[in-house]
C-alpha cells in the first residue's frame, strides 16, 4: 500500500496510546484487511478522535503513508448498532481480539469484512450470542485456510454417518481416524450433520461446534492469549451469584 487512501469502510480493533498526546489505532478494513494507523493528538482532552475512533462504530478513514503505520487524515463516523449488553459487547470484543492477533497485515479479506458487520449487527438485536459466534468463526477460519465441511470426513472423503463418532484435525477437519494432528475425538456424526444443515440451536449441534471451534481458534492464536475470554468467565460467575 502507498500513497493516500480516501473514505476506506473500517472498524477500530484495538487502540492504545502512542508517544505524549497521539493514539495507535488498529482497524480493520474492507479493501486493506488489518492495517495500523497514527492518529496524531487523538490522545488530548479537546480532540474528537477519542469519541470517534471506538470499536464497533461504522468508519470512513482517509490516510497517508508508505511505511505499515500509517497517518490519519481524517475520520467520517456513520451510524451502527450499540452493543449495550455485557453478552454481546464481550462477544464483539472477543471477534476484535481474533481480528488483532491472527489476521496478517494488509492482508484484504471482504467477504470476512462482510461477515464481521453481519455478526456486530446480530450482536446488537439477539440475547443469543453463541449462534453469532459460531458463524463468524467459520467465516474466519474460512478467511484464514481452514474452513472445513462438517458433514465430510476428510482422511478417506466419504460422508459423515449419522451413527458414528469423528475426530477434528485442525489441519485437516472432521476424520474418521485420529491421527497426530487429532485434537478432539468422539464427535457425533448426528451433531456435525446438523451443522452442515446450519443448525445452531440443539444442544448437540452448539456443543460440538463450540468445542470444534474453541481448538481452531486456540491453534490459530498459537499460544496467544485473549483477554475477552477472561470477560466471559466473569460474567458467567456472576450469572451464578444472581
Amino acid at each position: 500500500m502507498t500513497g493516500p487512501e480516501q473514505q476506506e469502510p473500517a472498524y477500530v480493533i484495538h487502540r492504545r496510546a502512542w508517544r505524549e498526546t497521539s493514539l495507535m489505532v488498529d482497524v480493520f478494513t474492507l479493501n486493506h484487511g488489518r492495517i495500523t494507523v497514527i492518529a496524531r493528538g487523538g490522545n488530548t482532552a479537546k480532540s474528537p478522535l477519542k469519541a470517534q475512533l471506538q470499536p464497533f462504530l461504522p468508519l470512513m478513514l482517509d490516510w497517508t503513508g508508505r511505511s505499515e503505520l500509517k497517518t490519519l487524515t481524517h475520520t467520517d463516523v456513520r451510524s451502527g448498532p450499540e452493543l449495550k449488553r455485557p453478552a454481546s459487547l464481550y462477544s464483539g470484543l472477543y471477534l476484535n481480539e481474533l481480528l488483532q492477533r491472527v489476521l496478517p497485515a494488509a492482508d484484504p479479506h471482504p467477504t470476512l469484512f462482510a461477515a464481521y458487520i453481519d455478526a456486530i449487527a446480530e450482536l446488537a438485536a439477539s440475547t443469543d450470542v453463541e449462534p453469532v459466534l459460531r458463524r463468524f468463526e467459520s467465516a474466519f477460519a474460512q478467511a484464514m485456510g481452514f474452513g472445513f465441511a462438517w458433514d465430510v470426513s476428510m482422511d478417506n472423503g466419504q460422508p459423515v454417518v449419522a451413527g458414528q463418532h469423528y475426530c477434528y484435525d485442525p489441519e485437516q477437519g472432521i476424520v474418521s481416524v485420529p491421527g497426530p494432528g487429532t485434537r478432539l475425538k468422539s464427535l457425533p456424526g448426528n451433531a456435525l450433520l446438523a451443522l452442515a444443515e446450519g443448525d445452531l440451536e440443539s444442544e448437540s449441534s452448539r456443543k460440538v461446534a463450540k468445542r470444534v471451534m474453541r481448538v481452531l481458534t486456540d491453534y490459530l492464536l498459537q499460544g496467544k492469549p485473549l483477554h475477552s475470554r477472561s470477560l466471559f468467565i466473569h460474567l458467567r460467575g456472576e450469572r451464578h451469584e444472581s
